[in-house]
């Protein structure tokens, strides 16, 4: 694109903030920007005009609207004059002034601060926002974030305990026409989840215990029905616990799943999410890998996390991301949404978080090629909430601040509400704005907190103990197959005699839980008795002397 673009404050207006920002976009969108500065005169602008010959011409005004009345009329008879009016004009000011700006006639678009962030690049992109319509929206995952970049997309889960799916349509409906989600991640009930196609299972005393009770396939076309305005965002829910194949079939027939999220040691007998034996659940997950492959629908790893989120070492959890990341290769995954839990387990130092996040990083993303696409997928840890609200939405922020360090394509954000209650539909809007202004501070310019030293240092070590453990595990499935890590029998093995373990599986009939773990200095360790850091070598060796 080598279209050019002018901007500038107008008037006596020295508010440049505003401006800066949209040239900055323009920018990034492959604009040419120049920028007249602050209190531009109109003979000063028209004079820059003439000089840059722009295609689009940015004016910003941020005083009192009756002083606007008087510049912006006096402005577009000076373009008149000077032969302009077939150039294209975009306005940015505040509410009040904009609603001048509009009654003139002149500009185009005209941005007030009240619109979603990506209306402006929606109109640096040649479709602006009050002209777009269900077909100009992206209704697959890497579309759409292509299309919203350089901003993340954003996530929500959301699903109202109720007896009856309307209070999820009603909600899903208000975020909808808020404009401020790309993702609405539909929470079904348990029995949604483990018996959808076994009526005869299903408990009317737990109905809607846990999300929304969807029973058939027209609920979920209901469901995915209140999503068809406002931005249009995308769809996508949990997978079953149960009968996967067919499960995700529907999904992906009702609602357009947009990716499938998918486990390998989770959501079986081991944390009593389904009927499926570790093993079974294993092979399962691994099958359902391959046909959203086979179909080149995205897969997301909601795994490792969840070995975080019962207290297992640093070590364990990233060993699990490059696990995750070889099956996914290995069974054909072509775009494989990584997902990185922030303050999992919740005392985590920031910077020992961010050190673990970013071991997670190099060791999924060594897998990355022409035919593995890594998208990069951030979240705030649940448990990291307070119960008072106050301090919760601070966690929030403090929380997706910390996840730009990542430089996510999405941000799964969680509702600042929910160590007390699950989201409604105001909490979803409002948890998602607190979000997207830190994203769009962050995207502004911020600290690259990924070079503090000890940071990397952690990091390092957190990628040599992984692979000790990830080495351990092919040496157990030595002889018995040709590539261990895609074997269930030994994975789940090594999930039996502890090599993969988490202080929460202790009594678990099909884990090992005998590891201790504690924070040390803000990081996650593997200890002895005494409290004593244990390193992988000497884990893995007591271990080996136990069986």
């Amino acid at each position: 694109m080598n279209q050019k673009i002018l901007g500038g404050s107008l008037g006596e207006c020295v508010h440049v903030a505003g401006v800066l920002n949209f040239l900055r976009m323009a920018e990034e969108q492959g604009y040419h920007a120049e920028f007249t500065g602050p209190a531009t005169s109109i003979a000063e602008f028209l004079a820059a005009a003439r000089e840059v010959d722009p295609d689009i011409l940015a004016v910003s005004y941020r005083l009192t609207p009756e002083n606007a009345t008087i510049l912006l009329a006096d402005f577009k008879q000076a373009c008149e004059e000077e032969g302009f009016l077939n150039k294209r004009f975009v306005f940015g000011g505040t509410p009040p002034v904009a609603e001048v700006a509009r009654q003139t006639e002149l500009f185009e678009a005209v941005f007030s601060g009240e619109e979603p962030p990506e209306a402006v690049i929606a109109y640096l992109k040649g479709r602006p926002w009050e002209e777009m319509r269900a077909e100009d929206y992206p209704t697959e995952t890497v579309e759409r974030i292509q299309w919203k970049a350089p901003l993340p997309i954003l996530r929500h889960h959301f699903g109202i305990p109720a007896d009856t799916i309307q209070p999820t349509v009603e909600g899903i409906e208000k975020i909808t026409e808020a404009g401020v989600l790309d993702v609405v991640s539909l929470g079904p009930d348990q029995d949604a989840q483990q018996n959808f196609f076994h009526p005869e299972r299903q408990d009317p005393k737990r109905k809607g215990a846990g999300g929304v009770p969807f029973r058939t396939e027209d609920d979920l076309r209901a469901l995915y029905a209140a999503t068809r305005r406002g931005n249009y965002p995308l769809m996508r829910s949990y997978s079953g616990t149960a009968d996967l194949l067919r499960y995700t079939e529907v999904l992906r027939r009702t609602i357009n799943n947009a990716w499938c999220a998918t486990s390998l040691f989770w959501f079986n007998v081991m944390d009593g999410r389904g009927p499926l034996s570790l093993r079974d659940s294993i092979r399962d997950h691994m099958v359902l890998m391959r046909w959203h492959g086979e179909r080149n629908i995205p897969v997301e790893g909601n795994e490792p996390y969840h070995w975080g989120l019962r207290d297992a070492h640093d070590a364990v959890i990233c060993a699990d991301s490059y696990i995750y990341a070889h099956v996914a290769k290995k069974m054909g995954v072509r775009d494989y949404i990584t997902t990185y839990m922030f303050e999992t387990p919740p005392h985590l130092s920031n910077k020992m978080d961010l050190a673990k996040a970013l071991a997670q990083v190099e060791l999924a993303e060594s897998f990355a090629d022409e035919s593995l696409r890594i998208i990069c997928q951030t979240r705030t840890g649940l448990m990291s909430y307070p119960v008072d609200p106050s301090y919760a939405r601070a966690q929030l922020v403090a929380s997706v601040y910390l996840q730009m360090a990542l430089k996510p394509s999405i941000v799964h954000v969680v509702g600042y509400c929910e160590a007390h209650h699950a989201a409604t539909a105001e909490e979803v809007i409002e948890s998602c704005k607190m979000a997207t202004r830190v994203i769009q501070n962050c995207l502004y310019g911020m600290p690259d907190m990924t070079k503090d030293p000890e940071v990397q240092r952690r990091k390092d070590e957190l990628v040599e103990e992984a692979m000790v453990i990830v080495e351990a595990i092919q040496q157990l499935g030595a002889g018995k197959a040709d590539d261990p890590l895609t074997e269930p029998d030994v994975l789940a093995r090594a999930v039996e005699i502890g090599l993969l373990d988490a202080p929460q599986l202790k009594g678990n009939p099909y884990a090992c839980g005998k590891v201790r773990t504690k924070i040390i200095n803000g990081a996650n360790y593997a200890v002895d008795e005494e409290g004593n850091i244990l390193n992988e070598k000497q884990r893995i060796e007591r271990i080996s002397a136990d069986l």
